[in-house]
């Protein structure tokens, strides 16, 4: 049996206008081929996560299971459209801007949460000095830190003001929206070297519980993969988000391109 949810619609909104990262700068991405300045991959994936909340509500903040891959960019003001249908207990989910498919994913929600001890996951300070991005900044098996980050009450509410989210239970129960822990998992990136433009391009997480309000949140990062495919370069994490230092609340599995071809070659 098979049930349909969505589409849930959104103005879309580019999060990282002013940010260090100017792919998603209209200027700079024109220049990578693309319409202008890309909403930054964490908020779509944000905007995928209304789906599966709005049908399993807490228990999903506290274990579900989400993966998504981004495949189109969305621009700063299209609607993006975001659609499931349950099937057997596995939600897919798909985003569609401008008529063309943008991201794809899937939901579920698993009778209970996996268990993952700290002990297994380095805890490291991000890296005192940033250096610019190569090659040995994400070598294979690294450990890798990120500079704590919280979203107290009024950066809270302004992050779901920012990724449009109308469900209520994160205002009504005082919790963090899990759209927040795939961007600590960017901040893992960028508080270890100076990147150019780069590109999220998916993650898979498994939340494992629902993170408040004013949570001090980080990472212990392992890079899993470094490699080339079609002149990018890619890099692999795995990782326990952690709050703080000692909740964890997800497993992610994060995959980024770090050098795209233009810059890669250069």
């Amino acid at each position: 049996m098979t049930s349909r949810i969505g589409p849930y619609r959104v103005s879309a909104y580019n999060t990282s206008k002013h940010s260090e990262n100017k792919m998603h700068d209209d200027t700079v991405a024109k220049r990578y081929g693309f319409s202008g300045g890309l909403v930054p991959g964490v908020d779509v994936m944000a905007y995928m996560m209304h789906l599966p909340v709005a049908k399993w509500g807490r228990a999903f903040l506290e274990r579900g299971l989400i993966e998504a891959r981004f495949t189109k960019p969305v621009y700063d003001g299209e609607q993006a459209d975001v659609i499931g249908e349950e099937s057997n207990g596995v939600l897919p989910i798909q985003v569609e801007s401008r008529g063309e498919l943008c991201a794809t994913g899937t939901a579920s929600l698993p009778s209970v949460a996996p268990s993952f001890s700290l002990s297994d996951f380095v805890e490291l300070a991000a890296v005192g000095e940033r250096k610019p991005v190569d090659a040995t900044s994400y070598a294979l098996d690294k450990w890798l830190g990120a500079v704590p980050r919280s979203w107290a009450a009024d950066a809270a509410g302004e992050y779901l003001a920012d990724i449009r989210e109308t469900e209520a239970i994160y205002a009504r129960e005082g919790l963090g929206h899990p759209g927040l822990l795939p961007r600590v998992m960017n901040k893992v990136l960028v508080d270890n070297a100076i990147m150019g433009p780069w590109i999220h391009v998916g993650t898979r997480m498994q939340l494992l519980s629902a993170a408040r309000i004013g949570d001090e949140l980080t990472a212990r990062a392992k890079v899993v993969g470094n490699y080339d495919k079609k002149g990018h370069r890619f890099v692999e994490l795995d990782a326990l988000v952690v709050a703080n230092g000692g909740t964890p609340l997800a497993h992610c599995h994060h995959t980024a391109i770090y050098q795209p071809r233009e810059q890669a070659a250069a």
